[in-house]
């Protein structure tokens, strides 16, 4: 074979060679990858939760028009889906303020002194009306239940409220408002606060300002159209929060309610209801906002005990209207 034909059968060969690989490297980089992680959020009580972060999206093109809002401001102004514009700027504070997600944690005192608590977190939440603890001087308690489905617990925690004659606060979703409207209107009738939830208990920062409107009215008009009653405090799902939703909320009228003590609660303890009780007796503090999940048998078992004795040691419980009364 002459030189020029070898010449041409090698430069076919490597043409044919180059496309295959070529093609395989377009294939792999076509191929989505998973990006998936976890992300850790801090809890009271050693509670620690696991979500799913989606894959990132593709930046931005450069050449984006001047002033013209991107896909994250779009969702928080209301122009996406269909140009909806109910929540455009005008009726939002939320525009300039930040949305990273915070997950609500403390850091615990012995002695049974107040939680630890940043100062820019402290401020942040005054600046918008927001509560997590009372005054550290006075011996004062203000218990609080977070209602997402009945466990057949309420009825007795309520009977057990009303022999001591002590007021609590739930804080219900749409769905406790739906399956359990004797229960809520029960709540009202024997002076218990009845707080907001959302209706479909999303975590905040993940939605829209215009959403998150939609979550919480949807509770309030079930409430209202049940009880008569307004709404004005909010229990923010899971705890967590920006300042967007902290501005958002308190236009709507609530008051973000957080806590200053805690349990992992919502699934049986190794202890049963004596290390319920224990856990709320050795972390009481002047001031302390108490969470407790209304599902909890060992909460229930242990509750009259923790009421009972909570006032040997001198505290009294109070209402959430005196907590907002006492800082106004």
């Amino acid at each position: 074979m002459s030189r020029y034909a070898i010449a041409i059968v090698a430069f076919l060969l490597a043409a044919i060679i180059g496309g295959f690989y070529a093609g395989r490297t377009y294939l792999a980089a076509d191929t989505p990858k998973s990006t998936a992680t976890e992300v850790y959020s801090s809890r009271p009580a050693g509670e620690k939760t696991t979500a799913s972060v989606p894959p990132l999206q593709p930046a931005k093109p450069a050449n984006n028009e001047a002033g013209s809002p991107t896909e994250n401001e779009k969702k928080n102004t209301g122009e996406n889906n269909g140009g909806d514009k109910k929540n455009q700027a005008s009726n939002s504070p939320s525009l300039s303020l930040s949305n990273e997600r915070h997950g609500w944690g403390i850091k615990r005192n012995d002695n049974h002194q107040q939680p630890e608590m940043p100062k820019a977190i402290r401020d942040t939440l005054a600046r918008y009306d927001a509560y997590w603890i009372g005054s550290p001087e006075e011996k004062v308690l203000y218990l609080t239940f977070d209602e997402g489905y009945e466990n057949g617990y309420t009825p007795k925690i309520l009977d057990i409220l009303k022999a001591n004659n002590v007021k609590a606060a739930f804080f219900v979703t749409g769905h406790y408002l739906k399956t359990q409207p004797e229960l809520v209107k029960r709540m009202v009738a024997e002076g218990h606060i009845v707080g907001n939830h959302t209706m479909n208990h999303p975590s905040l920062p993940e939605i829209s300002d215009e959403e998150i409107r939609k979550e919480l009215q949807s509770v309030e008009e079930l409430f209202t159209s049940l009880t008569g009653k307004k709404m004005k405090y909010l229990r923010p799902p899971k705890g967590e929060y920006s300042e967007r939703t902290l501005a958002v909320t308190r236009q709507l009228g609530y008051y973000n309610i957080f806590w200053s003590l805690a349990l992992v609660d919502w699934v049986p303890m190794p202890g049963g209801p004596q290390e319920a009780y224990q856990s709320v007796m050795d972390n009481l503090h002047n001031g302390a906002v108490i969470l407790l999940h209304a599902v909890s048998r060992d909460n229930t078992e242990a509750l009259d005990r923790i009421l009972k004795d909570a006032r040997a040691r001198g505290y009294t419980f109070k209402t959430l209207d005196d907590l907002v009364a006492k800082k106004a």
